[in-house]
């Protein structure tokens, strides 16, 4: 059991700064709480960040993988592959449009989107594919990119695990959201990401049309801007009077709005991801080296050591021979636990979920390295306010398993 004064270690969590707060509360005693400047203020300052020309914030990262479907156009029964080692919302948003969500198999390294498999299971009806930077560590991109689009697919990159992260590609950095090889990316900002809002997504894209309709499909489909209106169904009389109260609903879209106080919270946490990256960084480097002689466990890798330094790592997964440890998955988390550290699965394959089984037909066996990364999987803690002294703990309670 942990001591008296040490409060439980969880996996994940946010970072919150008396800066932070000076942010929000600033912004509740503006003049606006919802769909005004600190919106607009986060979109720039992220897009360029990131280096992308247009940002869509929205109420969360489902809301935005959703809009990345409709500004796609993605049509019912059209397939969408994605990885099957992620949340399930990244597959869930093909389902949303009446898309079929499919799964190619991960890369046993990186535990990401294998591009040799997608292009072995490639469909004639795929339309879209979904790369997930698990953990943090990009997809490869632009071999994802290729096989994509010389079959006219769109590349819809899922960086929720990788704000402010990226990736070295012919000996030059890029930054996930900010390169050519995605034809939209979306973030997440849950309190467990690299940065929060509280709730919140964005949608990442250098395509003015795709911006545009995912701005109008954000607030319900309507257009304000009388510049685009189409007059269509505008009648006679009173009906075709214009005026500042116009507005055309121009699309069946949704309330995917995002508040003036979340992204103030946004915009202060932003100045703080480059600290909040480089903390978790030495983490994982103090995590590594602790653990590198237990033959029973393997760290993450990456793709290659040029990319370790362009990681954000959102999290720390590790492989465990549960059989070797001579402990099960469950008994490992409750010793963890009785030490107050706390772990988590991070993911069950998405095709195994029931609604997937029984609505596709999806069974075990599809992608044999994501089920086998399951099989072995348990994300430590990790967060910038671990202190010197939670790390420790952390340590010590994995080492002294066996």
């Amino acid at each position: 059991m942990p001591e008296p004064n040490q409060s439980p270690i969880p996996y994940g969590r946010q970072s919150i700064s008396e800066e932070d707060i000076t942010a929000v509360t600033r912004a509740l005693r503006s003049d606006f709480l919802t769909t005004g400047p600190e919106v607009e203020a986060f979109e720039r300052e992220f897009a360029q960040f990131v280096g992308a020309k247009h940002a869509v914030a929205v109420a969360n990262a489902t809301a935005a993988l959703h809009l990345a479907m409709r500004v796609a156009g993605l049509e019912p029964n059209e397939r969408v592959v994605t990885s099957p080692n992620t949340f399930v919302a990244s597959a869930n948003c093909a389902a949303f449009v009446g898309a079929r969500p499919d799964f190619a198999d991960i890369d046993p390294t990186t535990y990401n989107l294998c591009p040799k498999s997608l292009e072995a299971n490639w469909q004639k009806d795929t339309r879209a594919v979904i790369p997930v930077a698990y953990g943090g560590q990009s997809a490869d991109m632009p071999r994802i990119a290729g096989i994509a689009r010389k079959r006219g697919a769109v590349v819809i990159e899922d960086g929720c695990h990788g704000t402010g992260g990226g990736f070295i590609h012919d000996g030059e950095f890029h930054r996930i959201g900010g390169h050519p090889w995605a034809d939209m990316t979306t973030f997440s900002f849950h309190p467990v990401k690299t940065m929060t809002t509280g709730e919140g997504g964005i949608l990442l894209t250098d395509n003015d049309g795709y911006a545009a309709m995912a701005r109008r499909l954000r607030s319900h489909g309507i257009e304000r801007d009388e510049g685009h209106f189409t007059g269509l169904g505008a009648g006679s009389g009173p009906l075709a009077e214009r005026g500042p109260w116009s507005y055309e609903m121009q699309d069946l879209g949704y309330n995917y709005r995002i508040t003036d106080f979340q992204c103030a919270l946004g915009r202060s946490q932003l100045k703080r991801l480059p600290t909040f990256i480089q903390r978790r960084r030495e983490i994982v480097a103090r995590y590594n080296e602790a653990f590198k002689d237990l033959d029973w466990l393997r760290t993450p890798a990456v793709s290659d050591e040029a990319n370790r330094a362009t990681i954000s790592w959102h999290l720390y997964t590790v492989q465990i021979d549960f059989p070797a440890l001579g402990l099960t998955r469950s008994e490992v988390m409750q010793r963890l636990r009785e030490d107050g550290v706390g772990s988590q699965v991070l993911y069950i394959p998405v095709y195994l979920q029931p609604w997937y089984r029984r609505t596709y037909g999806y069974g075990p066996g599809k992608c044999p390295q994501a089920e086998a990364f399951y099989a072995n999987c348990l994300s430590l803690p990790l967060y910038p306010d671990l202190t010197e002294d939670e790390i420790g703990r952390v340590i010590e309670s994995v080492s002294k398993l066996k």
